[in-house]
């Protein structure tokens, strides 16, 4: 977890993560994507707060975190799943969203991030409407 995390938790075993590093715990593989805005000041990229790839028994999970379509996201591969943030004042819109899922194709995506704080269901709809890469499941 990110350091300013760590504080939070520390009566469970933790230690601090940066972007763009691969780890593996108890044969549980990962490895952090960097996650921050670009025009916005809500997650700032000095914070070095990340997103997870998460390969379990071969599958990749991707958890994009709080961000926007950022240019590291370009470089995913062999991404089984991903969840996507879509609810926009913090995060990427939809349509953002689904950009960025374009462009790694994902096998299935999960919009997330909408409904409780910012955006709506109407927003994981409109993502799924613009999504073309890939299997989209509103849960």
């Amino acid at each position: 977890i990110t350091e300013d995390c760590i504080a939070r938790l520390r009566s469970l075993k933790t230690f601090p993560v940066v972007p763009g590093k691969k780890y593996e715990v108890k044969g549980v593989k990962f490895e952090t994507i960097p996650a921050y805005n670009l025009n916005k000041s809500f997650h700032t990229k000095a914070s070095n707060w990340v997103g997870y790839v998460i390969e379990i028994e071969g599958v990749r999970i991707y958890h994009a975190g709080d961000t926007d379509f950022i240019p590291e996201m370009k470089n995913l591969k062999n991404i089984d799943i991903a969840l996507m943030p879509v609810g926009g004042t913090y995060t990427m819109n939809a349509e953002e969203a689904a950009n960025a899922v374009n462009s790694f194709k994902p096998k299935i995506t999960i919009p997330m991030h909408y409904g409780e704080i910012v955006g709506s269901k109407k927003d994981a709809e409109k993502f799924k409407e613009l999504v073309k890469s890939a299997k989209v499941v509103i849960l």
